[in-house]
């Protein structure tokens, strides 16, 4: 069963692979296969024209002159078509190959939500996918090389056969075992790819971990270095082992067919030798036969090892096609819009977990966010407050309950018109390799082409005095990821901001989407010192004032002036109501702010006198 399922998906690979190489270069794809054909025909026009040649001159009977003069113009020609052939070949591949990555990625983008980000069977297929896009072209060349293979077969089977058919029987069947055993080298060579793709992804984790610049601090203050060089080296040492069992198996196949080749070629050298002694043979069937045994052999170790290749590119092929032929993670409304929000954000016993091997993060969630009004998310690590503002952004669905944006349910508007409609500061925020005036216009890319807006919501975040005194001003690239040796002490090629400028520098991206429905603010202080905190919860209340927002803090004199402040405990909603109103029942909020209070209260103790 599973290798009629494999069938078909190679089927499909190869039908997918060949559609996107034509449409990418048709001129390519026609100029190669015409190479391809002429490649096959050159060996065997030369083997005639040797034998041609070779009679004439052992009985001289006829003129050499044109069939020498064509054997020329042969070798000219298949000294220069595999150059022209390459050439073809790496056009296609490199068209080829930038419409499948292009497809591919667009194909992740249709991705409504993150789950397939966190499928680590699907994150392996990506990577294999993303292998599977450099060597589409090439499939082409494999393909060809198959063709060539067969035709150049054909053509020297018929030219032997009409020598000895016995030993085209024998030749033959000889090379048969050697085509079975490819296709099995192939196939194993797949598997053990996909077998140590963790392997690899593990690896990569430790490697970019040790040259990471945010990682390299703390690996060297803890001295962690070595321990993670092992590890990486670990992974290596897996993979290796796997690949090198490998190659053993092809080296012990690839052997014996080697040798059982040479047997054969020895034998059919033997027989042509004693024909020719006992005049069955003449010299320039002789001379074709060992031509003919020769191509014969050549044209098999092509037709197979082209056969391999392209199996085996097939294989990862298919990689591709999942991924590209991924159906959503959610289902996603066709048409349609978000309205524009005028009552409110309903949660109805909203209950989640992130799969049914999780426990439940959300156990029936009730909550509205009124419009206009600004309402503050407290709870303990782990009580869910990231979840509900993933869930409010679709990036999850409910396992059960609703999620109403006036009244719609969530389900029904297409995810990017909801979103288009949300601006959030997120605690995990993306720190982008890009260029200051990049960073903030990422929130809304409308605003590249308004410089007055980038440099506006930088100044409500506070950063604008930094960015404006940069080398280039908003045009500085952010980063030293791309500087080269010659221009590593040029500040102009890029500059590290700090923490507490990054978070600026994300808050600015969120007030650049300005006139949207809803404001996320998730821990949007996390980074800043007391003083930089207050002045940006300062700029923010004022910014928030008559929208609607939701505001996650761990510091709840962050939260106090919101309208309503949830309480999550346990998945649900424990509290609600006003900072006044939870201070007076007393409640776990009521704890939680004098606990965090007590912190910042001065204590007077007498002094001792110690004269």
């Amino acid at each position: 069963m599973r290798r009629h399922v494999q069938a078909r998906e190679l089927a499909v690979a190869g039908a997918e692979a060949t559609v996107l190489t034509w449409r990418s270069a048709p001129g390519g794809v026609s100029g190669y296969v015409l190479i391809t054909l002429a490649e096959a025909g050159a060996p065997i026009a030369t083997a005639w024209l040797m034998k041609t040649v070779v009679d004439r001159l052992a009985t001289a009977q006829g003129p050499v002159a044109g069939p020498a003069a064509a054997l020329v113009a042969t070798g000219l020609a298949t000294a220069a078509l595999p150059g022209i052939g390459r050439y073809l070949r790496d056009q296609t591949g490199r068209a080829a190959g930038v419409r499948a990555t292009d497809r591919l990625f667009a194909a992740t983008e249709r991705q409504v939500g993150l789950r397939r980000f966190e499928d680590p069977v699907f994150l392996d297929r990506l990577r294999l996918a993303q292998e599977a896009t450099a060597t589409t072209g090439y499939l082409v060349d494999a393909v060809c090389g198959t063709a060539r293979g067969m035709l150049s077969l054909l053509g020297f089977l018929t030219s032997l056969l009409v020598i000895s058919p016995m030993m085209t029987i024998l030749v033959l069947l000889a090379a048969i075992p050697a085509l079975v055993a490819e296709l099995l080298l192939s196939r194993s060579r797949a598997a053990m790819q996909w077998a140590i793709e963790q392997t690899h992804r593990r690896e990569f984790f430790y490697g970019r971990l040790l040259t990471d610049v945010e990682a390299a601090t703390e690996i060297r203050l803890f001295g962690i270095g070595a321990f993670l060089r092992a590890r990486m080296m670990s992974e290596r040492a897996r993979g290796n082992r796997a690949e090198q069992r490998m190659s053993r198996r092809e080296l012990a196949a690839q052997g014996g067919l080697t040798t059982l080749s040479a047997a054969v070629a020895g034998g059919g050298l033997w027989w042509a030798i004693t024909a020719a002694r006992h005049g069955t043979l003449g010299v320039g069937d002789v001379t074709m036969f060992l031509a003919a045994v020769a191509g014969v052999q050549t044209a098999m170790d092509l037709l197979t090892s082209s056969i391999a290749t392209a199996h085996g590119r097939l294989l990862t092929f298919t990689h591709y096609v999942a991924v590209t032929r991924a159906e959503p993670d959610l289902p996603s409304a066709a048409t349609g819009d978000a309205p524009e929000l005028r009552r409110g954000i309903e949660f109805r016993d909203v209950w989640f977990r992130y799969s049914d091997d999780h426990p439940w993060v959300l156990r029936g969630v009730d909550l509205t966010i009124p419009h206009g009004r600004a309402v503050a998310l407290v709870g303990l690590n782990g009580a869910g407050k990231s979840t509900l503002v993933k869930l409010l952004c679709r990036m999850y669905d409910p396992t059960c309950g609703r999620i109403l944006w006036d009244g719609v349910d969530l389900r029904d508007i297409p995810p990017h018109a909801l979103r288009d409609r949300i601006s959030a500061v997120f605690q995990d925020h993306m720190n982008y390799d890009m260029t200051a005036k990049e960073n903030i216009a990422v929130g809304d890319l409308r605003a590249l082409d308004r410089p007055d807006a980038i440099r506006q919501a930088a100044a409500r975040a506070g950063v604008h005095d930094k960015l404006a005194g940069l080398p280039s001003g908003y045009d500085t690239l952010l980063t030293r990821m791309f500087f080269s040796e010659a221009d590593k002490e040029d500040p102009d090629t890029g500059v590290v901001l700090s923490g507490g400028q990054w978070q600026r520098l994300a808050l600015a991206r969120a007030f650049v989407r300005d006139g949207r429905d809803l404001m996320i603010l998730d821990e949007p202080s996390s980074g800043l010192d007391p003083e930089a905190e207050h002045e940006v919860h300062g700029q923010m209340r004022r910014y928030r004032a008559g929208r609607t927002s939701l505001l996650i803090s761990h510091r709840l004199s962050a939260v106090r002036e919101a309208d309503l402040i949830a309480i999550l405990d346990g998945g649900r909603v424990a509290e609600l109501g006003a900072h006044e109103t939870l201070m007076a029942a007393g409640g776990h909020y009521a704890r939680l702010f004098r606990l965090q209070a007590a912190g910042y209260q001065e204590v007077s103790q007498p002094h001792e006198d110690f004269g």
